[in-house]
């Protein structure tokens, strides 16, 4: 066995390993299931008290010992883990029972804009990751040997260069540069989506939404070929669900998850609720006071206990992610807890004058207010006010302003004053994403439960 061989054994034993046992526990019954998850916390406790120097200090000040948390809700002894307590005890976060070459340095701001850093296991969390991802896709028939185009924010060469795409996994997967497509090149990308015949699309939303915004105003026909377009990393919206599925005339199969790995959740091929793995972690969902939300159909924060990553461990994660639990099973027949919908993050919730906020998630953008829109783009820095940045197509005129305005201010209520202005272009963040709102205004779970508006 070759040297480069052996480096990679890691990664293919972690895949192998964890997509052999997912292929069964997503049949388990619900005992099965929290049978699991209650050994496997268990383990992960005992782990995190012997070798990383933080949750030992954790255990030790609330007087505590593994042991003492016996069940799910006994987790609520610990204290909350956010993104600037790992900030500050990242180096007490390492588990020290493992070699310096295994720590995978990874590091994400998010849409808050607090810069985080943290470890995976080199070689085996991203593998770990993969089977997750690939027993998710099983549901909607994703096997290796499809074809599959990815515009998930890659740059594939310099904008000079002219050097849109590329092949990768043996020629299976058609990488597309996101950075790159702009009215001009969007005839050559969809020309080359054609001709390559791929079955499924990896995608962000807002990057398939320009593609299709295209094809549906110059009237182009759908891919033959695609069965499904996968979309995660970014929340999908109803409209542009709608959107894509009306255009590419396919299924769109969304999943929630966060670069942390503390919670990973998707759809099925019988329902749109989110499936949460609870073979991958521990979700709760938290309201006002910090209190645990129990009652089906309720909001609250996504707090997650990752339970396959031991080299830098977070119990007790706060998201920042604003999600809804369910109040129905699923009929395709794995237990697994789930979630109504996926808001989004609370910084992409919109304050209204009197202190309540407005989800962005049922406005409608595809209504005929922005017809002659190429791109928008929310801004929030005062409460009660909303900045609409917008790039114009070349038919628009003062009575788009109006109609804008006054489609806004029926969606969002008179609690919100609209302001509207003209940019040449929006650009997206470093990796690729388009952020619909930028919230500049702090807001925490408890204004959330003040009040939500629908908008």
């Amino acid at each position: 066995m070759t040297l480069k061989a052996l480096s990679l054994l890691p990664s293919y034993l972690a895949f192998r390993e964890t997509y052999a046992f997912l292929r069964r526990s997503q049949w388990w019954s619900r005992e099965e299931l929290e049978a699991y998850q209650r050994a496997e916390l268990a383990r992960l406790l005992d782990h995190a008290y012997e070798h990383v120097p933080y949750y030992r200090r954790i255990f030790d000040e609330r007087g505590l010992k593994p042991e003492d948390i016996r069940d799910l809700a006994d987790l609520r002894l610990l204290p909350f883990l956010t993104k600037e307590i790992i900030q500050n005890n990242l180096a007490d976060l390492r588990a020290t029972n493992y070699p310096e070459n295994a720590f995978e340095y990874v590091r994400t701001s998010g849409s808050t804009g607090i810069p985080m850093g943290f470890y995976y296991e080199k070689g085996v969390s991203r593998a770990r990751e993969w089977a997750f991802m690939k027993a998710q896709w099983d549901r909607v028939g994703y096997r290796f040997r499809d074809r599959c185009v990815v515009l998930r924010g890659h740059v594939v060469d310099s904008a000079e260069s002219r050097i849109f795409w590329k092949k990768a996994l043996f020629g299976r997967w058609l990488l597309m540069s996101s950075h790159q497509m702009t009215e001009e090149t969007l005839p050559a990308y969809i020309d080359r989506i054609r001709s390559f015949r791929p079955k499924y699309i990896h995608t962000y939303p807002s990057m398939i939404i320009t593609l299709v915004r295209y094809m549906r105003e110059n009237g182009i026909a759908p891919f033959p070929t695609v069965k499904a377009v996968l979309c995660g990393s970014e929340n999908l919206y109803p409209w542009q669900r709608e959107l894509i599925e009306d255009v590419l005339g396919c299924r769109v199969y969304s999943w929630y998850g966060n670069s942390e790995q503390t919670v990973l959740a998707g759809e099925c091929e019988e329902s749109s609720c989110y499936h949460i793995f609870p073979e991958y972690g521990i979700v709760e969902l938290i309201g006002k006071d910090d209190q645990p939300l129990t009652e089906p159909g309720a909001m609250g924060e996504v707090v997650a206990t990752s339970l396959t990553n031991y080299i830098c461990p977070l119990i007790r994660y706060r998201t920042k992610d604003v999600a809804v639990s369910a109040s129905r099973s699923c009929t395709c027949g794995r237990v697994y807890p789930l979630l109504e919908k996926v808001e989004g993050r609370l910084q992409e919730f919109i304050v209204t004058g009197s202190g309540h906020l407005i989800s962005v998630t049922p406005i409608n953008y595809e209504s005929d207010a922005f017809e002659n829109i190429r791109q928008f783009q929310m801004y929030q820095e005062r409460v009660g006010e909303l900045v609409l940045k917008i790039v114009k197509k070349p038919g628009y005129t003062d009575r788009d302003t109006e109609r804008l305005r006054q489609e806004l201010q029926w969606q969002l209520g008179d609690g919100i004053r609209v302001g509207i202005c003209f940019v040449d272009s929006i650009p997206r963040t470093a990796g690729g994403k388009y952020r619909y709102l930028i919230q500049k205004l702090p807001i925490e779970l408890g204004d959330l439960h003040a009040g939500v508006e629908a908008g």
